[in-house]
């Protein structure tokens, strides 16, 4: 029996990472913190820019919503030792999740090891903050180098597997999660999943859901397992709830 509107709501709200990633660097952080604890609960992160690591810290102390910061994004391509820096300034200022963009250019010519030690270093910068890798799996020629790469993340230190950055053509797609659920039912089913880029309603997210349901069990889905990255999802999420009530 498939689930009510209100039903798949109340399961997404805690595993939302709310997202605001603009061009120019002007988010308004004290808004999308605010948002990001609700009368109906709580989402699981808040993610934006490394800029505003410190005023998240302060303004979610004590609520329980992770501090997410993007690292080398949106490109994926700076030397591993800046990325790493980066990172280390993040968490220093209190960002508890950082989610690195793979330098996919680079695994994409062959330069597989180049990206590893990218994961390798922000990984050891990183310390107890949960390391999401996007893949940017939206410009990968098909669902046999998504694996590839998956593995790779995680051989390097991946704790979460991210599909894509929001920022190129194609972002999260079911072939890709069917990937990159694969790698991780393969690997133990001890790293987590991300799904991000272009997700705005509950029957987009309800198939992330599912897939990942199909490949490791629905007792897996947990905030620590199973994120979904968006800025418009929480809209759609808050709008069933109050119907329901």
């Amino acid at each position: 029996m498939s689930p009510t509107p209100q039903e798949l709501a109340r399961r997404l709200l805690p595993l939302l990472d709310l997202t605001s990633l603009n061009d120019a660097r002007d988010d308004d952080i004290a808004a999308l913190c605010a948002k990001a604890a609700t009368p109906q609960g709580k989402v699981a992160a808040v993610c934006s820019w490394p800029d505003f690591a410190a005023e998240m810290a302060e303004r979610l102390a004590g609520s329980g919503i992770g501090v997410a910061v993007v690292i080398d994004f949106p490109g994926g391509g700076s030397p591993a030792e800046a990325a790493a820096a980066e990172a280390r300034q993040a968490v220093a200022e209190g960002a508890t999740e950082l989610d690195l963009v793979l330098p996919y250019r680079a695994w994409l010519a062959g330069e597989r090891e180049t990206a590893r030690a990218q994961i390798a270093a922000v990984k050891s910068a990183a310390g107890a903050a949960v390391l999401k890798v996007i893949l940017e799996t939206g410009t990968f020629p098909g669902p046999k180098e998504m694996a590839e790469a998956a593995r790779d993340a995680i051989a390097a230190g991946a704790d979460v597997l991210k599909t894509s950055t929001g920022k190129t053509a194609v972002g999260a797609t079911p072939e890709a999660a069917e990937a990159l659920l694969g790698v991780i039912r393969e690997t133990g089913g001890t790293v987590g999943f991300k799904a991000a880029g272009g997700i705005r309603s509950l029957e987009d997210a309800a198939a992330y859901l599912a897939i990942a349901e199909r490949h490791l069990g629905a007792g897996w889905i947990t905030p620590g397992h199973f994120r979904i990255g968006a800025s418009k999802l929480l809209d759609a999420v808050l709008a069933a709830l109050e119907t329901g009530a």
